[in-house]
């Protein structure tokens, strides 16, 4: 799907919803990551339950894009990594867990061993994962099952 039809998509989901929808815009943060930024009049709707109705629009719309393009070939620059994010929810706690991420990849540097994070989200830890991915010194992996799944900061040392 075009930027376009995505568009559309969101904005005829959203009206659904009977919630106001002010403004929409596509943004690429990464040639792997798209943004669409959504700003209505009653975000608290889809931000209450810590965002569980933003989740499951942004599932939703992954899983509808998924369906319409699975006939196409792979080449087609098609994009499943679509962010939805309503009055910049999403923007800040991205910007959240980065900063939990730094801080706990300078903790793994300084004692030079292994730092647990508290347990995530599958969508949180790969933003850990992305953001650390550069770093030559450090590994990331995740361990545990369920609920308790965490991310593992490892320091390999400088390569």
């Amino acid at each position: 799907m075009n930027k376009d039809e995505i568009q559309n998509l969101i904005k005829e989901l959203i009206e659904k919803t009977t919630i106001k929808l002010h403004k929409i815009s596509i943004s690429e943060e990464s040639p792997t990551n798209t943004w669409v930024s959504l700003e209505v009049s009653e975000p608290h709707f889809f931000m209450g339950n810590d965002g569980e109705a933003l989740y499951s629009l942004n599932h939703l719309v992954r899983r509808i894009i998924e369906t319409k393009t699975f006939p196409r070939k792979k080449d087609e620059n098609i994009n499943n990594n679509i962010l939805i994010d309503i009055n910049g929810f999403q923007k800040k706690r991205v910007e959240n867990i980065r900063a939990v991420a730094h801080m706990m990849a300078e903790r793994a540097r300084y004692f030079k061993s292994s730092i647990e994070v508290d347990p995530m989200s599958a969508f949180e830890r790969r933003v850990v994962h992305e953001f650390l991915s550069d770093a030559t010194d450090l590994k990331t992996e995740s361990m545990g099952f369920g609920p308790s799944r965490r991310v593992v900061i490892k320091y390999i040392g400088a390569i």
